[in-house]
């Protein structure tokens, strides 16, 4: 499955990869004739798809998986994951919580992830350690934290961190302000004036849920879209994520404006935010990628399974069955966010020339036949325990449902220490 312009699905196909890259994608027979490899892979009965790419996640939030579950946005913040986050998330947490969560989306088909989370030096440790891709958020609050004291502090923190991954090739940043609840107007303007000279994407919640734009009408007299559009924000480098609230108008302003929007089916359903009107958004020409959320408001990192929620919630919202196909849901999950992170040229479609990062998938099982529609299948019903392996930039991440760069039997110590630990105040 290509994820090409053309959506293009292969069969009876190989594909070369050398130093990290796509070189050749051809017929098999022709292969062995063309190439001699070092290594040669063969899958009977597999689908070979661009790695996945979660668009939105708070990785080190793996550690408070299950945590206040079926509480309303707000209280389940305020009244549980905040105090929860003020007592445990130091950089041990968040280095630990990340690596958690890196082998749970590997070895459901993620390859690259966009994060939002405080110590992303932390992070930083367990995306390297594991060899998957990640955007890595500079994250930004008006109030202290733990992690920094003021927006002046945040900046200056994120900034060292692209600074330190520059010459990363699996790692890059993005300017990461929470909501527009939580940064002020000087600091916003601050990272839009930034992102512009450095072309770094800006990540960012935004109209989430109807209380938080009932709330910015009542305080300030307008929408925070409208607020994040004066300060000049909403454009080709923002990232707007949930997006549950929109009329007519703001589409039209998202589409012209040329933001990507960022949809979080489960994570939506879960806390009762309301409904992302993905086919209108599409319909309008909108760039609509796809996250999980974090673990703690989903609660897993599986993005097949979010592929298939999207296209049957966005069915569902549009009254339309023939709304968000099983091929828009798998670009969704795929070149859409590699565009949406400004990573296209690289990732998110088998093409020559891309870094290989792919998976492949096990479509031999009583639970996928008989098989019609290659594509179809895959959203509607394979499930992420038919992930056989995942490389990254030609890297062999997992194979054979056997982590390659991360300790098994470690994760799971560290995962049941921090349940107790956690557990015993929660």
């Amino acid at each position: 499955m290509t994820v090409d312009p053309d959506n293009r699905v292969l069969e009876q196909h190989a594909i070369a990869i050398d130093v990290g890259k796509i070189v050749d994608i051809l017929p098999t027979a022709e292969a062995g004739q063309r190439y001699q490899a070092g290594r040669t892979l063969e899958l009977p009965e597999h689908a070979l798809l661009p790695g996945l790419i979660n668009a939105h996640t708070h990785a080190a939030m793996s550690l408070l998986k299950g945590l206040a579950d079926d509480l309303p946005l707000m209280q389940w913040l305020q009244e549980h994951i905040w105090p929860a986050e003020a007592r445990w998330a130091d950089r041990t947490f968040v280095e630990e919580g990340t690596r958690l969560a890196i082998a749970e989306m590997i070895r459901s088909g993620t390859t690259c992830f966009n994060d939002m989370y405080f110590f992303p030096e932390s992070s930083l440790q367990a995306v390297q350690d594991s060899g998957i891709r990640a955007s890595l958020g500079m994250i930004m609050i008006d109030f202290p934290t733990v992690y920094g004291k003021d927006s002046a502090d945040y900046l200056q923190k994120g900034l060292a961190l692209q600074a330190a991954v520059a010459q990363n090739p699996l790692v890059t940043v993005a300017f990461a302000p929470h909501a527009p609840y939580t940064v002020s107007d000087d600091p916003l303007q601050q990272i839009h004036a930034l992102a512009e000279r450095l072309s770094i994407p800006i990540h960012m919640h935004v109209h989430e849920t109807a209380q938080e734009v009932r709330d910015a009408e009542q305080q300030h007299g307008e929408r925070p879209l409208a607020r994040l559009n004066r300060l000049g924000l909403l454009d080709r480098h923002f990232l707007a994520v949930h997006m549950t609230q929109l009329t007519a108008d703001e589409i039209s302003l998202l589409a012209a404006k040329g933001v990507h929007l960022i949809h979080c089916p489960e994570s939506n359903l879960k806390l009762a935010s309301g409904f992302c009107p993905v086919a209108q958004l599409l319909a309008a020409g909108v760039n609509i990628a796809l996250g999980t959320d974090g673990n703690a408001s989903n609660n897993d990192l599986d993005m097949i399974g979010e592929m298939r929620t999207a296209a049957l919630l966005g069915k569902a919202v549009a009254h339309d069955a023939s709304a968000v196909p099983a091929y828009q849901a798998l670009r969704m999950a795929t070149i859409n966010g590699a565009t949406a992170l400004g990573l296209a040229d690289t990732i998110g479609s088998l093409e020559i020339g891309k870094a290989a990062d792919l998976i492949a998938i096990d479509l031999g099982r009583i639970e996928s036949q008989p098989l019609y529609d290659l594509v179809s299948h895959l959203v509607y019903c394979t499930s992420r325990e038919q992930v056989t392996a995942v490389w990254v930039a030609g890297k062999p991440l997992m194979e054979q449902r056997k982590l390659l760069t991360l300790d098994e039997k470690a994760l799971l110590a560290t995962a049941r220490a921090w349940q107790a630990k956690i557990g015993e105040h929660a």
